[in-house]
C-alpha cells in the first residue's frame, strides 16, 4: 500500500502500530523500517510508544517524526525530556478529544483535561505540530470538525495543526486548507474508495504549485 501511496505521487505516511498500541510498546519496526527503506515517503508513527527505547526504535526504523499522545497526558515530565533531547520538530502531539476534552488509552479514558490548554502548554516546551482527532468524527465519513480546528488556530497562532477524523472529499481538504490548516490525515475515505491515492496526489500537486503545499497525510 506504501508504494501505491508513493506511485500516486504522495509524500507522506501516518503509520499506526495498532498492534503496538495493544502490547504497550512499540512491535512494528520491521514493517517501518520496510517502508522506510523501500519508498521515498516521509513517514510519521505512532501507537505503543511508552519509553525512550521505543522512542529510538521508531527513529532508527526510518521514522521522521513520532506521535506522542496518551503519554503526554500521563506522563508529562518524560515527554518534557524527550523534547529537550530530540527537539519540538521530531515529535508530534496527538490529541484525541471528545467534546473538546483529552481521551485516552485508545479513547476508553476520559480527561477533563481541555484541548487548547492541553496543546499550549506543550508548545512552550518546543511542540510545533499537532494532530488532533474528534472521536465523534473519526471513521464517519460526515466531515471534519471544522470550527474546532479553527477556534485552535485562532487560540493558537504558530501551531502546524492536523486534522484527523471525518475526511470523505478533497472538497474537504479545500476547506481546511482554507481554514489554515498544515495537513489532514486521510484513512478510511481511501480505503473505501471516497478518496483515490491517484486524486489525491493529483490534488496536493497542484497545491504544491499554487497557494503552497499542504500535507496530506495516508493513514495506514
Amino acid at each position: 500500500m506504501a508504494k501505491a501511496f508513493e506511485g500516486a505521487g504522495l509524500r507522506y505516511l501516518h503509520l499506526v502500530d495498532l498492534d503496538g498500541a495493544k502490547a504497550g510498546r512499540y512491535v512494528n519496526g520491521p514493517v517501518l523500517e520496510r517502508i522506510c527503506t523501500q519508498t521515498s515517503l516521509q513517514v510519521d508513527t505512532g501507537g505503543g510508544i511508552k519509553t525512550e527505547a521505543d522512542l529510538r526504535l521508531a527513529f532508527e526504523s526510518g521514522a521522521a517524526q513520532v506521535n506522542i499522545g496518551s503519554l503526554a497526558v500521563k506522563d508529562r515530565e518524560t515527554l518534557l525530556g524527550w523534547l529537550a533531547r530530540y527537539g519540538g520538530e521530531k515529535i508530534i502531539l496527538s490529541a484525541d478529544v471528545r467534546d473538546r476534552q483529552i481521551a485516552v488509552a485508545g479513547w476508553q479514558e476520559q480527561t477533563r483535561v481541555e484541548v487548547t490548554d492541553f496543546i499550549r502548554g506543550y508548545m512552550a516546551a518546543g511542540i510545533r505540530t499537532a494532530v488532533v482527532t474528534d472521536i465523534a468524527k473519526d471513521g464517519m465519513l460526515t466531515g471534519s470538525s471544522v470550527g474546532l480546528y479553527t477556534d485552535l488556530l485562532q487560540a493558537l497562532p504558530g501551531l502546524d495543526l492536523v486534522a484527523s477524523g471525518g475526511v470523505s472529499s478533497l472538497a474537504e481538504l479545500d476547506t481546511l486548507q482554507a481554514a489554515g490548516l498544515g495537513g489532514a490525515i486521510i484513512g478510511k475515505a481511501i480505503y473505501e474508495g471516497r478518496i483515490s491515492p491517484e486524486d489525491l496526489g493529483r490534488w496536493a500537486a497542484e497545491k504544491s504549485e499554487g497557494r503552497g503545499e499542504q500535507s496530506e497525510r495516508e493513514d495506514a
